[in-house]
This record gives C-alpha cells, sequence and structure tokens, in this order.
C-alpha cells in the first residue's frame, strides 16, 4: 500500500473520540500528539515533576502533573493517571511504550473506567506476556517455535534433564519480563545447574518471577520482527518484518524495513505465521510477533514473543508502507474496520533507524545525563521527512536529561529507494545531529553503520557486542584545541575595544618588539594543553605550545564556529555552559568534544592531594549506598559507594590501600566525574621511610 492513511482520513469515520490523554513521556509522547493534532482530537499530557518542562507537555493540547520523578509514583502510578483521564475528559490512553503499555491491571482499569485502552484487550497482554503461555498459544496454530522445553513450574532438575533431548547450546530464559535479563546462554552440561541458580536469582529480582524456560540456542540468529494490526471486525494483516540484529545485550540499536535477510517467499510465511500469532489470543490493534532466524537457514523461522503495544522502531514500517500506526491504532479502537486487505499492502524502498541514547561508549556506555545546550536535528520540522529523513524526538534547548528515566533522547530514521542509499542517508543525518551539553552515542552509531558486515547486511545478534572492542572515541586533537581557543578568543574580541582603541588592551598579543601571545589553557578528555594565540580573528596564529605555529581565521555566527587552519576549513556547532564551569561543547560530524578553560594551578593546589585515589561518578544520577565511613581503613577492592542512574547501579570501589574520606551521603544527587571519596595512603605507603644518616653513608 503506497498511499498514506493519512491522505485517505482527515477525521475519524464514527468522531468516537475527541480526547485522548498521552501516557508516557519523551520521543513518543511527542510523536503520538504529532498524529493526534493532525486527526483533530486533543490531546492530554502527563508530566513528572522532573519533566515539567519537557517537550511533550508544550506541544500537547493541555498537561497534567501526576507526581514526583520517580516512575512508580508518576508514569507507573495508574490510578494517578486515570484521575488525570478524568478531570480532562479523555475517552481514551494512549500508553507508548514501556511504563504501562503492557500492564493487564492498567488495561482492565481502563475498561472499568470506560474509557478505551489504544491496544489490545487485558487477556491478549496476559497470554502474551508470559513466554511460557504464549508459546502454547501459538504452538496450538501451527506457528513454529524454538525446540525446547516450556512449562509452568519447572524445577531445575527438570530442566536439567530436558536439556540433552533439546540439544546443547540451550539458552535459559525468564518466562516473565524481557530486556535480557535472566537470559544465560550454557553451551557446556556441567555450567547449567549454576546458570539455572544465577537465572533465578535475577529473574526474581527483576520481575518477581523466578520461573524458567529452556531453549535450543539457534547459531547465528538473527532478530526479525513482523507488524501486524487487527481491528474488531476479523481483520488481520501483516505490514512486513523490521531487522532487529543489531543489538548490545540484548537491547536494539539500529533496526530497518525490510530485512536484507528474507525472500519473498519466506517474507510472506512469516507474515502469515505473525497475523496466526494475533488470532490465537483474538487480538486488536497494533502488535508485533519476534522470531529468530538463523543466518545459516534464512528459510526457517522461530516465534520468540509478541510485543503487545507499539514497537521503538515502528517508524521503519511507516516509510516502507505509507501508513501511521498510531492513526491506526486510534481508528481500531474507536471501532473501525480496516480500510486495506493484505493484497494492498507493498513496501516500497527501504528504511534504517538508529537509536540516540544519552550515554558514553567510552566509558561502557554507562548513562550520562546533563543539559542540552544546543541542538540540531535534521528533518525534524513537524516529524515531516525531509529528503528521506525523519527524527522523533523528546529534546528541546534547555531539556534536562537527568537519571530517573530511560536514557534514549531520539530517533533518526532515515528512507532510501534501496538499502544503500538508506545507509548513506542516515550517516549523513547522523553527522548533522548535535546534541550539546549530553555525551550521547551518535559517534558509536557512525561507526557501526561504516562496518563492512552492516553495509554488506550480514548480521546477527552477537554483532555489535564483537565490535564494540574496535570502537574507539576520537579524542580532542590540535585543531578542537586551537577551534575552541579561537571560540573564547572571539569572545574577548566581542567583550573588548575594536578599531582605535589601545594596542596594548586589544586581544591581538602586540608588544614592542615581540608579539605576546594569549595563552589558553584548555583540558579535553586526558589531555591539557596551552594555546597561543596572536593576531586578530580575521588573519591571526595559532600554536599548541612548543608547536608550530600555524595560520588561523575564525568565525562566529549563530552558534556555529568556522576555522580556517593552514588553509583546511572545519565547522563546529558549539555552546558553553556556565552553570557549573565553563565548558565549551563543539560537535562535527556526529563527533562531540567538552573543552574545559582551566585558570592556572598554584604549586601548592597541584600538591595538596599527591598520592591519593580519588572516586569520581561514572555518570550523573544517585547515591544509593555508601558503604564506609570517613575515617575508616580500607583495603583495595574494598566497596565505597554505590551510584544509580537511568536503571543501572555501579559500585566504586578503593583502588588502593589507605583510610578513606566520603564527600557525599546515601539520597545525594550527584553530576558525572563529582568526587564522592578519596582512599589516602598511610604514610608508609605514600612515601618511603627517609635513610638515615649511617645508612647513607
Amino acid at each position: 500500500m503506497t498511499d498514506n492513511s493519512s491522505t485517505q482520513f482527515s477525521k475519524l469515520q464514527n468522531a468516537t473520540f475527541d480526547t485522548v490523554l498521552v501516557a508516557n513521556r519523551g520521543e513518543i509522547a511527542v510523536r503520538v500528539i504529532r498524529t493526534l493534532r493532525r486527526m483533530g482530537i486533543r490531546s492530554v499530557a502527563v508530566y513528572s515533576e522532573a519533566d515539567s518542562g519537557a517537550r511533550h507537555v508544550r506541544e500537547a493540547d493541555t498537561a497534567v502533573l501526576i507526581g514526583p520523578a520517580p516512575a512508580r509514583e508518576s508514569y507507573l502510578d495508574i490510578d494517578r493517571v486515570l484521575d488525570a483521564a478524568k478531570r480532562t475528559g479523555a475517552q481514551a490512553i494512549h500508553p507508548g511504550y514501556g511504563f504501562l503499555s503492557e500492564n493487564t491491571a492498567f488495561a482492565s482499569a481502563c475498561a472499568a473506567a470506560g474509557i478505551a485502552f489504544l491496544g489490545p484487550s487485558a487477556r491478549a497482554i496476559e497470554v502474551m506476556g508470559d513466554k511460557i503461555t504464549a508459546k502454547n498459544a501459538v504452538a496450538a496454530y501451527d506457528v513454529p517455535v524454538v525446540p525446547g522445553i516450556a512449562k509452568p513450574g519447572l524445577s531445575d532438575a527438570d530442566l536439567i534433564a530436558a536439556a540433552d533431548d533439546i540439544g546443547y547450546p540451550v539458552l535459559v530464559k525468564p518466562s516473565a519480563g524481557g530486556g535480557g535479563k535472566g537470559m544465560r546462554l550454557v553451551e557446556d552440561p556441567a555450567d547449567l545447574s549454576d546458570a539455572l541458580v544465577s537465572a533465578r536469582r535475577e529473574a526474581a529480582s527483576a520481575f518477581g518471577d523466578d520461573t524458567l524456560f529452556l531453549e535450543r540456542f539457534v547459531l547465528r540468529p538473527r532478530h526479525i520482527e513482523v507488524q501486524i494490526l487487527a481491528d474488531g471486525h476479523g481483520n488481520v494483516v501483516h505490514l512486513g518484518e523490521r531487522e532487529c540484529s543489531l543489538q548490545r545485550r540484548h537491547q536494539k540499536v539500529i533496526e530497518e524495513a525490510p530485512s536484507p535477510l528474507l525472500d519473498d517467499e519466506t517474507r510472506a510465511r512469516i507474515g502469515a505465521a505473525a497475523c496466526d500469532t494475533a488470532r490465537s489470543v483474538d487480538y486488536t490493534g497494533a502488535g508485533t510477533v519476534e522470531f529468530i532466524v538463523s543466518s545459516d537457514r534464512p528459510d526457517e523461522f522461530y516465534f520468540m514473543e509478541m510485543n503487545t503495544r507499539l514497537q521503538v522502531e515502528h517508524p521503519v514500517t511507516e516509510m516502507v508502507t505509507g501508513l501511521d500506526l498510531v492513526e491506526w491504532q486510534v481508528r481500531i479502537a474507536a471501532g473501525e474496520p480496516l480500510a486495506f486487505a493484505q493484497d494492498d499492502i507493498s513496501l516500497t524502498g527501504h528504511a534504517i533507524e538508529a537509536r540516540v541514547y544519552a550515554e558514553d561508549p567510552a566509558r561502557g556506555f554507562l548513562p550520562t545525563g546533563g543539559t542540552v545546550l544546543g541542538l540540531s536535528e535534521p528533518g525534524r520540522v513537524g516529524g515531516v521527512p525531509e529528503n528521506g529523513v525523519r527524527v522523533d524526538s523528546g529534546l528541546h534547548e534547555g531539556t534536562v536529561v537527568g537519571s530517573d528515566y530511560d536514557p534514549m533522547l531520539s530517533k533518526v530514521i532515515a528512507h532510501g529507494a534501496d538499502r544503500a542509499e538508506a545507509l548513506r542517508r542516515l550517516d549523513r543525518a547522523l553527522a548533522d545531529t548535535a546534541v550539546l551539553g549530553v555525551v550521547t552515542n551518535i559517534e558509536f552509531l557512525r561507526f557501526l553503520l561504516a562496518d563492512e558486515d552492516v553495509c554488506a547486511g550480514r548480521l546477527d545478534t552477537g554483532l555489535l557486542d564483537r565490535r564494540v572492542a574496535d570502537f574507539h572515541a576520537e579524542s580532542a586533537g590540535d585543531d578542537v584545541l586551537v577551534a575552541a581557543a579561537a571560540y573564547y578568543w572571539l569572545g574577548l574580541w566581542s567583550a573588548g575595544t575594536r578599531t582605535g582603541a589601545d594596542p596594548w588592551d586589544a586581544p591581538t598579543g602586540w608588544r614592542v618588539g615581540n608579539p605576546q601571545p594569549l595563552s589558553f589553557r584548555l583540558r579535553a578528555g586526558e589531555r591539557t594543553e596551552h594555546v597561543l594565540l596572536t593576531g586578530t580573528p580575521s588573519e591571526g596564529q595559532a600554536r599548541i605550545e612548543s608547536g608550530e605555529n600555524r595560520s588561523l581565521t575564525a568565525r562566529l555566527d549563530d552558534g556555529v564556529l568556522a576555522v580556517v587552519i593552514d588553509g583546511r576549513s572545519d565547522t563546529y556547532r558549539v555552546a558553553t555552559s556556565y552553570r557549573d564551569d565553563e565548558t565549551l561543547w563543539l560537535t562535527s560530524g556526529g563527533v562531540a568534544w567538552a573543552v574545559s578553560q582551566l585558570r592556572e594551578a598554584s604549586v601548592r593546589g597541584a600538591d595538596a592531594h599527591a598520592g591519593e585515589a580519588e572516586l569520581t561518578s561514572p555518570m550523573p544520577g544517585a547515591v544509593i549506598a555508601v558503604d564506609v565511613s570517613s575515617g575508616d581503613s580500607v583495603a583495595a577492592g574494598t566497596a565505597i559507594v554505590v551510584v544509580e542512574a537511568m536503571k543501572m547501579e555501579h559500585t566504586l570501589s578503593a583502588p588502593i590501600d589507605g583510610v578513606v574520606e566520603v564527600l557525599v551521603s546515601a539520597g545525594d544527587q550527584v553530576k558525572v566525574d563529582q568526587p564522592l571519596a578519596r582512599v589516602h595512603p598511610t604514610e608508609s605507603e605514600q612515601s618511603p621511610e627517609p635513610a638515615t644518616k649511617d645508612a647513607a653513608s
């Protein structure tokens, strides 16, 4: 189907809903609000105290505060969400994804309140939310499932007894939850017992349910999912498949449609299996059926699970089908039949999506945060594709990215006539994307897109993890430091005297005889340098201390710094934060650098903490535990402080033996690189005993 559904319908046929509440935040809330506005439906946003200035709050027709920052007291509080719907007259609720989107109690509560839930029935969510029940349900409809054992109440002994018949390697999986938690790959039968113990412990902690089952592990697996739509009149169609094999620790990073693996015959078979999966639970609305496919046997596929909601990666399907999935969620919930049959749907071109996260690949992908000081997003206007590029984003300048929620910030999606064109467009769009003030994974995304196996479509779910070790973030080179110094220099010219002023005061370095360069002491990452400038921004000289002089011209216009160094021209988007320290953010080609201008350190200051070990926070977040007290003696490896951010805990331990000085308390909010504790070595470790006169002689 090549015509976009938005051109076929401007209003709901039955006008059942005039107000819809969006029970989510961030980019998905903005994306849903966009479709509601186009359909002429009033949108209601809900928000926590942490999101009072968020973009989804600004773009909705009305917004309701539902609680403090913790999700369990706001976005996950069913009573508060329903109360907001009732107070604003919303007849329907769109749950987005995450939060309450696959919560059986929430779907039931909406039905009891007479509010339409833009998703399937509570029964469908319940059946598909339990992987064992789901496998049994779809198997009854002859949907192929991975060989294994999946029954409620299996003991460790039951699982161990079944493993030999299943065949190694096996995958231990929890029945509840997702995101890879509790999963264990076991290749040696001797390791299965320990794997079951640790998997049960993790599943119980994450989901409150330690039920496990076993599946044969498919070698060189690819993760392929099929989008379906089902109405309340018995019509079920599939909209083709998405390839989601580029994952890191079971979390998707880059997705595309269609898959480069499947041929037309397999596409039709896997689509039919997805439709049968939906029929097994009388599904209505938009849903996704996930399959595992071996790279070595692409004609064989096995059911994994069904996601009973809109998926993060749904835009790639929209771009190749021309359908607005949110619009059809609304129409189906309003009782409308699908306006097309399976034969009416066709896939045009190729689409690829990359997820932009607030995380630092150079630090093991730890979550980051901060204030968005500057923002550049190609194709951003209204979410409408520009030159084949669409951006779904929850950002605006001034957005505070904190540690309370998932670190995904936006999605960049590119469409092309074929896969090669879509890849080129996505890479170019990422190069033009800048989120100044927050460290993101954009540079890593471009690194991954350039991988020869990715370009050739030779994918599997382990490829990304295998490539991580080859990625090295680009450090700030001489040109970046010169550009940063030029930025500060332009600020002096802007604030200082101009032509005709006292030459002694002009920031040129002019002196009688030899020039006296202006010195900027800059730090970027582990590197600290003095950059020396003379002349004027239109005709200057620059050099890194002890280096050679280089010609320099510089110009700053609307947040874009243009520099020409020795005849080579470069441009950077720039922004500066003065809240805590003077940090300049520069970005070019998807690479970002944070550069600080430092004061010259005194000799005493430089030696003040000589020999000690300082523990700094690897991410912005909250201190959830302090295991020692100031003055305690600790050994190397002793846990000192635990920091939590974006669902991740990080324990900092003493790197040396010594006496600890604790600088924070449990409950404190901390910034990235903020000192949390210091370990002072004992006197004997700090310096050897001075030699006696007799020994010296």
